[in-house]
């Protein structure tokens, strides 16, 4: 069950075990190309409950308990599920995969008293289906150790582990190396997503490096501000919604990817898929303390910085990443042989 889809989840679906995937929507980036030759099923609570009642299910994975936006349904299906397998007579499997970063409920004490209220029931809903998992795992550190502080009581019946949210080297990163200074953003052109801070650095990127050259990748609220920089910047490119093929050429190519996740008050950085799809590629990273990849990424060379460093701090440390010249080589070297998400996959659906 998913909230939502997007090409690298229909990606990894293709290698994972066959099953049944539900989702309510479709994220900007979704391929329908990727879809083909999968079970997808698309709809609300409704639909998505009718569906289930139809299946004769032995395992669901569903999304972890602290995404706060889905939890009333994902406890509704669950609840479902389990009703549909005792009139079956049957065993039934409830697992999640979490990477949450961040506490839904840390400051649900200053809101409005109808926000209180909601806040109340998906707690509630959350500690309901935490109760009923058999097994989670946990894709970083940061995540266990929020669930322990959060839910641990809920959680105490429920086998875990901790499978590193890393992809394996990607299979086309033989297909070329890195340009010399080519520095890649990729992702939703939001504040919280570090952009502005980005813009704002990158004409001292290009003082200290004047080969260095900037492409973002995305759609968003702030592709104004980036259509303006690149506009008065020739070493600026966007590109929005290129097919998946360039997105891996773009990654292949570039010298170094920056994600430089903010907080906000509904929302932190649970690991960045584009820190994963760049580090499958070869690709050094710089981003901030916000990621639950940020141990990792500091214990394995990369950049973290404060999520306020200012404009000046953010420029020296992309064009010190830039002057280090890391090769691809010793970036997939730090990777798994298999990708940490499907050997999360292969333990929740493992028998005994």
């Amino acid at each position: 069950m998913y909230d939502n889809v997007r090409s690298a989840h229909l990606e990894r679906a293709h290698q994972l075990a066959p099953a049944s995937i539900l989702y309510r929507r479709q994220r900007y980036d979704f391929d329908p190309s990727l879809a083909e030759g999968l079970d997808l099923h698309q709809g609300g609570l409704i639909v998505s409950a009718i569906t289930i009642l139809r299946s004769d299910l032995s395992m669901v994975e569903v999304n972890e308990p602290l995404m706060r936006q889905s939890v009333a349904r994902t406890a509704a299906l669950v609840a479902v599920a389990r009703g549909a397998a005792r009139l079956r007579g049957r065993e039934l499997r409830l697992t999640a995969y979490a990477i949450e970063n961040r506490d839904p409920f840390g400051q649900v004490g200053r809101a409005a008293v109808r926000a209180r209220a909601r806040a109340v029931l998906d707690r509630a809903a959350g500690r309901y289906v935490a109760r009923r998992l058999d097994r989670v795992a946990f894709g970083t550190a940061a995540a266990e150790r929020l669930y322990d502080s959060v839910l641990g009581e809920e959680l105490s019946r429920a086998r875990r582990t901790v499978v590193p949210a890393l992809s394996a080297p990607c299979g086309c990163v033989a297909d070329g190396g890195p340009g010399e200074g080519r520095v890649l953003f990729l992702g939703a052109l939001t504040d919280r997503k570090g952009v502005p801070l980005l813009l704002e650095a990158w004409p001292e990127v290009v003082a200290r490096r004047p080969d260095a050259r900037l492409t973002v990748v995305g759609s968003g609220p702030l592709q104004p501000a980036v259509v303006d920089l690149a506009s008065r910047e020739p070493s600026v490119q966007l590109l929005v919604g290129p097919p998946r093929a360039q997105v891996h050429a773009l990654l292949r190519a570039s010298s170094l990817l920056v994600l430089l996740s903010q907080r906000t008050p509904t929302w932190r950085e649970q690991v960045g898929l584009p820190i994963v799809e760049a580090l499958a590629h070869g690709c050094p990273v710089v981003t901030t303390t916000e990621t639950g990849m940020a141990r990792w990424l500091t214990d394995h060379g990369h950049d973290v910085l404060a999520p306020d460093a200012p404009a000046s701090e953010v420029a020296a440390v992309v064009v010190a990443a830039l002057d280090r010249r890391r090769p691809p080589e010793s970036v997939l070297a730090d990777l798994p042989r298999t990708d940490g998400r499907l050997d999360a996959d292969a333990w929740l659906s493992a028998s005994g």
